[in-house]
């Protein structure tokens, strides 16, 4: 039976993992970084998990669940629109919140995505394929715009993520100003029109 210390050091460490991946990628990612952002022993990290490889599992194990979240949520009975909109709203709104995780996310599919091409290849497209087809019967039925779903997702993914994976290139445009201060306006007109049968 684990302690709260253990718990408490268990995540504290993923924690420190995650600023650390998110940052450098898993390439650039050292045991010593993580230990030193977690504020232990390299030792005492290598107690918890045994290599980084461990770590950087662990985080991503955890991540693909929140990530399927707002994909799953989508209502078969609820309106069509209503339904890809308030979608987008929960992607931007993760964006907000998980930007490390959006981050390490990133970088494991541009490194071809080793460590979770089953689960993308497996779990991920199966639920991607289920809501593509709820999104031509939202089609059939009138109530969005004849739209290709693969590509309506894809571009929901990459307009919300976006402002995560991309923060410091949006800053340094906007003058420093908080990348998300009109994102939901925006994005919300942009599938609205869309949308729109």
């Amino acid at each position: 039976m684990t302690t709260r210390i253990q718990r408490r050091n268990r995540r504290k460490i993923l924690d420190a993992a995650l600023d650390v991946f998110s940052a450098q990628g898993f390439r650039g990612a050292t045991l010593d970084q993580i230990a030193g952002v977690a504020g232990l022993s390299k030792p005492n990290l290598l107690y918890y998990f045994d290599s980084k490889e461990a770590m950087h599992r662990a985080l991503l194990d955890d991540l693909l669940d929140v990530w399927l979240e707002p994909l799953r949520a989508l209502n078969p009975d609820g309106n069509g629109k209503a339904e890809i909109l308030a979608y987008m709203r929960r992607k931007l709104q993760m964006s907000r919140e998980f930007p490390r995780e959006s981050r390490l996310f990133a970088n494991e599919v541009l490194q071809g995505a080793p460590r979770l091409g089953d689960q993308i290849g497996g779990d991920l497209k199966k639920l991607v394929d289920e809501s593509a087809a709820l999104i031509r019967r939202w089609i059939a039925a009138g109530q969005l715009a004849p739209v290709d779903p693969y590509h309506l997702i894809f571009s929901i993914w990459a307009l919300t993520q976006h402002y995560a994976d991309f923060d410091a290139q949006i800053r340094m445009i906007r003058d420093g100003a908080d990348p998300m201060e009109g994102a939901d306006a925006f994005l919300e007109t942009l599938f609205e029109r869309l949308l729109k049968p």
